[in-house]
This record gives C-alpha cells, structure tokens and sequence, in this order.
C-alpha cells in the first residue's frame, strides 16, 4: 500500500477538510470524549485528515476515525406554471472523521 504524501501547507490542509459537523451528538462526544468530526475529503486518508487538524490547529492528534456515509434518495413535488412537478434524486456521497484530541487540548471552534 502506498504511504499518501505528506500535507505541505494551509492550503492543501483545508482542501482536505471540508466543514465541522455540529449536531446534538457531536457537541456531546466534543464534551465527554475530547472528540471533534468533520466532513472531509472522500479520497483522504487517516494519515492526511491528522497532518491537516495538526497544521491548521496546531493540536496532537490521539486517533483518527472515519466513515464514508452514503447519501440519501430525496423526492419531492413542487408547483409550478405547468401544475404540480414531481423531482428524486440523490444527495452526495460523504466521508466523516471523528478526531481525538490529547487530553487538555480543544480545537477554538465551535
């Protein structure tokens, strides 16, 4: 297996992470565990997800874990000049990772 190349500045970093993830669980695993998940880049690897929390955030990173979360069939009606219109569709495919922080340390996020 390949080793995945070493992140060399911001911008490659934040390329790799996508958004913080805020919802009722997440804040509680934030509180109990020190653990902080985000949606990150569907190619990245475990590896390149720590290098990009330690550059950007300068923390240590204990584990990294991740999910790929597959996206949800939608369909739906609206109206419109012709009468009612039906749509379905399919929202993105996504990858999740929950980090966990060294004990004493937070992110200054939300």
């Amino acid at each position: 297996m390949a080793t995945p190349h070493p992140i060399s500045d911001e911008i490659e970093a934040r390329a790799v992470l996508r958004r913080q993830i805020v919802t009722e669980r997440s804040k509680a695993i934030q509180g109990e565990h020190n653990q902080w998940v985000f949606e990150v880049e569907r190619g990245a690897s475990k590896e390149q997800i720590r290098q990009a929390i330690e550059k950007l955030y300068k923390v240590s990173v204990v584990r990294v874990a991740t999910m790929n979360v597959r996206g949800k069939h939608f369909s739906g009606r609206r109206k419109n000049a012709k009468g009612m219109q039906f749509t379905e569709g399919k929202r993105a495919n996504w990858k999740k990772a929950i980090v966990r922080l060294k004990e004493g340390q937070r992110l200054p996020l939300a």
